[in-house]
Parts: C-alpha cells; sequence; structure tokens
C-alpha cells in the first residue's frame, strides 16, 4: 500500500471539476488540505503550481503538482489503487466507457453549466454607477 504522503488541493468548492477531485479523494479515504483559491486574486500557490493555465484543481502530491481534473483521478486511483474502491473500471473496454463521459461532461455539461454561471452573475450586477438609481438606459 501506498504512503499517503503530503497532500494540498487548490480549489474552488463551486467548480464541478474540483467536486471530481474531491470526490476521488474521499473515495480513496484520503486526508488532504483543501486551500481555497479565489479565482479573480489568483494566489501565488496556484499561478507557481499552474502557470500555463493558472486555473483550478491543483493537487500537490509530496511537492509534485498534478493538473486537470481527469489526469488527477486517474492519478489518485493509480498511486493509491490498494486503497478503497477503484474508481475507474478494471475492464479496458469499460474503463473506455467511462474516460468518453467524463469528457462528455468536461466538454458539454460544464462549459454550458459555466455559460448559464456567466449569465447569470452578470445579469445580477448593475449596470450603472449612477446614484440616482437609473440604469443604462436611462430607466429606473
Amino acid at each position: 500500500m501506498a504512503a499517503q504522503g503530503d497532500l494540498k488541493l487548490l480549489g474552488l468548492s463551486v467548480s464541478p471539476f474540483v467536486v471530481r477531485v474531491r470526490m476521488a479523494l474521499h473515495m480513496k479515504g484520503l486526508s488532504y488540505e483543501y486551500i481555497k483559491q479565489d479565482l479573480f486574486n489568483k494566489s501565488e500557490l496556484l499561478l507557481k503550481s499552474n502557470p500555463v493555465e493558472k486555473k483550478v484543481p491543483v493537487l500537490i502530491h509530496d511537492g509534485k503538482t498534478v493538473l486537470d481534473s481527469s489526469v488527477i483521478v486517474q492519478y489518485i486511483d493509480e498511486v493509491w489503487a490498494a486503497m478503497g474502491p477503484s474508481i475507474l473500471p478494471v475492464d479496458p473496454y469499460e474503463r473506455a466507457t467511462a474516460r468518453f463521459w467524463a469528457a462528455y461532461v468536461d466538454d458539454k455539461v460544464c462549459v454550458f453549466s459555466y455559460l448559464c454561471s456567466v449569465f447569470l452573475v452578470f445579469s445580477i450586477l448593475p449596470t450603472s454607477t449612477t446614484s440616482d438609481g437609473g440604469g443604462e438606459d436611462g430607466e429606473g
């Protein structure tokens, strides 16, 4: 059985990609330090750990970074194979099917969810900073 080592997860609780990694860590019974990130004011640790994409999730295992939620889940499953249930199926065909659906969720479902979130955020933001209570279009 592989020793756990030092585990840190950089994330944002509302991210479906971070939720995926947290579920994998929980399935394997691993303890970790969760370091919440502010994506509007990115931490030095996040920028250093993921200098290319500058996004979460980031898993730091004994000082080594693993990026991308699907890759992180596979890493967790392989490193701690003897701990907890297998995350991905053992059968190659079933494993390929699971990877297909994970990619589908990433490419279709999560993108749609993200766009809806952005629309919601921008639809509730004030459209004007004037003190008369009117919006950009002059209506109050």
